[in-house]
Order: structure tokens, then sequence, then C-alpha cells
């Protein structure tokens, strides 16, 4: 049954009963993931396919203990080892199963003969001794930035962004309704609420496996944060329009913008890696979409995008960026992210904005937006554009965050082309 299948995988790591050889796994891939070489989703993707006998239940601890080790680094390398410089991928498990509930009678079996000692230190160690950032669990650079930024509202800002995400589901309004689908998800016995900002975002308070679940193959769901919903409403593209979501990725918001626009007009999905569009293909299929072109673009100067200037309606720029408002769903990238390569990105980020551009008709429409919180990948971007660019109007900004909307930390700007 579908349900029972769901439930079982979402089974909290603090109820789940560890043994040796699944707690060396885990060690295993958190080694990999600590080096911040590649994104942790990827990390710990390749590691199951390379471990295939290890069970559905046991990767959702795997995956669930390593993500609470990424969130909190600083706090539980500090209670592993005080005064040093590193932990052990050992040491910062047993501590992060310590703090979750665990006794340690739950946890002896698992420990070396010198090792007793120590984790009931860690176990005791008082958070309230630390450094605010090590307390917060962000790399000083990055507390002290988001401190300038963001002051009275910092604390609130970090705490939410070290809580996992929900799941948020959006509703494919072309093949179902939200009521519909929260009914049958009910039905299923999954805690279901209609999401607060988008008219089709839904809520699950579990995080079942949702790649053969019945709605998601027949296309009347895909996996999205609410925030990410709302940025297609603020571009809100128009039935029989020409549209572009310029930095499309696997093409979630393309999705978004072809129901926005009723499978009519023409949408345009750019990117500059053909196997991320690549992935965009099944997910087409199952959204009943015909309006979608993709596109795999090798420059700037690509002769595509030559002969589309000035002719689209509206575009969207996703831009790549730090995705320093994700962490709720990506803690890493606190770890992996420094000044030096905001500010490649930033520069980035102009090139990509000033290139989409050029593809908007007079009276047309472009949203900016990033998934960070930083000003200089953000407003810093659309002032600077806007000030060699003067027939550009500023008509809306937004900023939505963990702590005051529920969702991930967005920034989206709303400009239009006056000359």
């Amino acid at each position: 049954m579908q349900t029972a299948r769901a439930t079982s995988s979402c089974r909290s790591a603090s109820s789940f009963r560890i043994h040796p050889a699944l707690f060396s796994h885990a060690e295993a891939a958190l080694a990999r993931l600590l080096t911040f070489a590649y994104p942790a989703d990827g990390v710990l993707s390749r590691y199951f396919r390379e471990h295939r006998n290890i069970g559905r239940q046991e990767r959702a601890f795997i995956a669930e203990t390593c993500f609470v080790v990424l969130r909190r680094l600083r706090t539980l390398s500090a209670r592993a080892c005080p005064g040093e410089s590193a932990a052990t991928p050992r040491r910062l498990l047993l501590a992060a199963l310590a703090g979750q509930g665990r006794n340690l009678r739950e946890l002896e079996h698992l420990l070396k003969r010198d090792e007793a000692a120590w984790l009931a230190a860690a176990k005791g160690f008082d958070d309230a001794n630390l450094a605010v950032a090590e307390r917060l669990d962000l790399p000083d650079w990055l507390y002290t930035r988001l401190l300038d930024v963001f002051a009275a509202e910092t604390e609130a800002l970090i705490c939410a962004l070290n809580q996992s995400a929900p799941l948020d589901l959006r509703v494919n309004l072309l093949k179902s309704s939200r009521e519909v689908v929260i009914e049958a998800l009910k039905e299923e016995g999954f805690t279901v609420e209609a999401g607060k900002h988008s008219p089709f975002a839904v809520r699950l308070a579990e995080k079942p496996a949702l790649a053969g679940h019945p709605l998601f193959l027949a296309g009347h769901i895909e996996v999205q944060d609410e925030g990410s919903q709302l940025l297609g409403l603020m571009l809100a593209p128009r039935r029989g329009e020409v549209v572009a979501d310029f930095c499309a990725g696997a093409g979630g918001k393309t999705l978004l913008l072809g129901m926005l626009m009723k499978n009519t007009g023409r949408l345009y999905a750019f990117d500059i890696a053909a196997p991320r569009l690549e992935k965009l293909k099944p997910r087409l299929a199952r959204s009943g979409l015909s309006n979608v072109h993709p596109i795999c673009l090798d420059s700037a100067h690509n002769p595509k995008l030559k002969r589309l200037a000035g002719k689209m309606d509206r575009v969207l720029v996703d831009a790549p960026c730090s995705g320093l408002g994700t962490l709720r769903r990506n803690p890493y990238l606190k770890w992996r992210q420094t000044p030096d390569s905001v500010a490649g990105l930033a520069k980035k980020q102009a090139e990509i904005l000033a290139t989409a551009a050029r593809l908007v008709r007079l009276g047309g429409r472009l949203l900016y937006a990033t998934c960070s919180l930083l000003p200089e990948e953000n407003e810093e971007v659309v002032k600077a554009y806007q000030a060699a660019h003067p027939g550009w109007t500023l008509l809306e900004e937004q900023r939505f965050f963990p702590h005051t909307h529920g969702t991930d930390g967005f920034y989206a700007a709303l400009m239009q082309r006056e000359g």
C-alpha cells in the first residue's frame, strides 16, 4: 500500500534501531559529504547506487542523520572535539545522535572502548558557551554579513534556515485541482494543508517518496517550494504570449509558467546544460504541456537568442546564485560558499541579466530572481543593470523568508522595458 510505504520511509532517525553496519555506511557517506566538493543530494544518490543492498528505511536514516550534521556542523564539532579544529565523521555522527534524544544505552553497542566517557561529555555540552556564529551554525563571514543585512531579525532567520524544510507540492491545474489533491492525500493518511500564499500549493507534514505515487506519475503534482511558485505568479504570463524561462534547469518553473499560460502561446526553456534540460522531458510528458520548447545554449551569442531578441512578452531569469536562501534543504551550501564565490556569482548574474533582457520587447516584462539572501546578488545586481540601461522601470520587488513566509529565501524584481 502506497501510504504504508511512504510513512515507513519518513520514520525519524531518533526512533530507528541502528546496527553497526548501518552506522559504518552513515560514517562513510558523511566523510564524502564533508569534502563539500559536490551537492549533498548528488553525493548521497551516488553512494546509494554504489550500495544497492541498503534498504529504503536505512537510506532514510543515513540521509536524515547526515543532514543533521551538515545543519549543525559547528555546534556538533564543538561538542565532539572541544577546543579542536576538526572532528571526525564518526564523532560528529555520534554527537548528532546523542543530541537527537538518544540515551547512552541506546548507543553503547556502537561505541569503542574509550568513547563512553567522551560521548557523555559531548551530550552534556552547553552550547550557550559558544560564540554566536558557532551557536547558530554559520561560518563567521556569513553570520556577519547576515547581521549587517537583517539586524534584529538575524537570529530568527538563521534559526528558521537551520530547520528541515517541509515538503511542498504544486498542483497542476491543467489536470486537477488543489481540493481534489488534498482530499486524495488525506484519504491515504497524510497530514496535508493548503499553501498560505500560492493558490496551487499543498504542504505535507510527512516526507514520502513520491516518484512512484499515482498523482505524481499522472502529472497532477510536482514537488516545488511555495516560494518558488510565487515567482511564477509575479511574472504572471498570459494566454498566447511568448515567454522564456532563461535559466530553466530541470524545468520546475517552466512547468509552472506553462500551466499559467493554459498551455497556449510559446514557452522557451533555455539552459546551458543539456543534462539538466534532459530531465525536463519526462516532466513535460507527465504535465500535458505542448507549448514548451527546450533550447540548450552554448553562449550568450547563440544565433537562436539573436533571432528572438526583442520578441518576448515576459522573461524569467532565475539566476544561478549562492543558494543561501535554501539552507533548509541544502545546508552544505553555507560551508561551501565564500565571499569570493559570492562575488564571482554576482558578476555572472549581471551578465546573465543583460543577455536575457535583450529578449524582451518594448512594454514587455522581466523577472529577475535568486534564492539568495544577500543584496550583492539581488538588489545590487538590479540597480547596476538599471543604471546602465535607463529604459527599464522597476515595477515590484519581493523578498520571501522562512521565518516570515514559511518558504525558502527568495528575492524577485519585476521590471518593464520602456525604451
